[in-house]
């Protein structure tokens, strides 16, 4: 499923969602190494991310991990999958590429990072969507405030399930998250044009609602941490193949779309108006 349009019209350019929006694309584009011709891109986007993305064991520890000792060490080689030396190499290896990492700013920073082309797509487009419409409900300062206090908020969601994980936490989806759920309470009655993907592509027209427990077979959305959640089969219980904000979890199951595991999700459901 794929979002087009809402039936809410706008009362004003939305500014700061505009803005938003050219914000997350030229940090993108212009700070990660998306463009740059890198030897090794896979190792160059996961270095940008250790040394500008949120991670909860810095912020536990009031270190970075460059600098964290054996305790560090001891998480990374547990997180990661590899022995405490190559943890110990892994160290001297962020001491040398971000020595001068600051872990408060990374909280704000990590919200402007993604991981892949579909990542940042799907958050902008549901940025655009609903992001004007709450602009005109909030104000424009109310509006900025409120996104960045979601993004922090689900930051320190992050942190708090699990407070010594060196995994770097990235994305702009528990900002847009906290949208999605405004939109839902000031907009009750909305509808949304949504293009649905099975076998043929097709437009129908839905209502936003939330629901804990979706019926079985019926298409979801789950934008809970920058996830896409659908179940089209209907043969089992529904299932959430939805991504966390934390991008570069192992295990799974996987977001089919963006390759990104699975933590938690809450849903937000949809059916066929009529």
């Amino acid at each position: 499923m794929l979002p087009i349009r809402d039936s809410t019209r706008r009362q004003r350019i939305p500014l700061v969602t505009v803005g938003l929006i050219a914000a997350n694309v030229i940090a993108f584009l212009f700070w990660q190494p998306t463009l740059r011709h890198e030897v090794d891109a896979e190792l160059a986007q996961q270095t940008f991310f250790w040394c500008h993305g949120q991670i909860p064991y810095e912020l536990a520890h009031q270190v970075p991990l460059a600098r964290s000792g054996a305790d560090g060490r001891i998480e990374i080689a547990k997180d990661y999958s590899v022995t405490v030396a190559d943890a110990g190499q892994l160290q001297g290896y962020l001491g040398r590429e971000c020595p001068g990492k600051n872990i408060w700013l990374s909280i704000l920073s990590a919200m402007f990072l993604h991981a892949g082309w579909l990542h940042l797509g799907g958050n902008m487009l549901f940025l655009w969507i609903f992001g004007d419409n709450v602009e005109d409900a909030l104000g424009k300062l109310g509006y900025l405030a409120f996104y960045l206090i979601g993004g922090v908020a689900a930051g320190a969601l992050q942190f708090v399930l699990g407070p010594n994980s060196t995994i770097p936490n990235v994305g702009a989806s528990g900002a847009i998250a906290a949208v999605l759920g405004a939109y839902i309470v000031l907009y009750p009655r909305a509808r949304i044009l949504t293009a649905v993907f099975f076998f043929l592509i097709t437009v129908i027209e839905l209502p936003a609602t939330v629901s804990k427990q979706p019926r079985r077979g019926v298409v979801i959305i789950d934008h809970g941490w920058g996830s896409k959640v659908f179940d089209p089969r209907g043969g089992k219980a529904p299932e959430s193949f939805g991504a966390n904000r934390n991008l570069l979890v192992d295990g799974g199951p996987v977001d089919p779309l963006s390759q990104t595991s699975a933590l938690s999700s809450s849903y937000v459901g949809v059916e066929r108006v009529g």
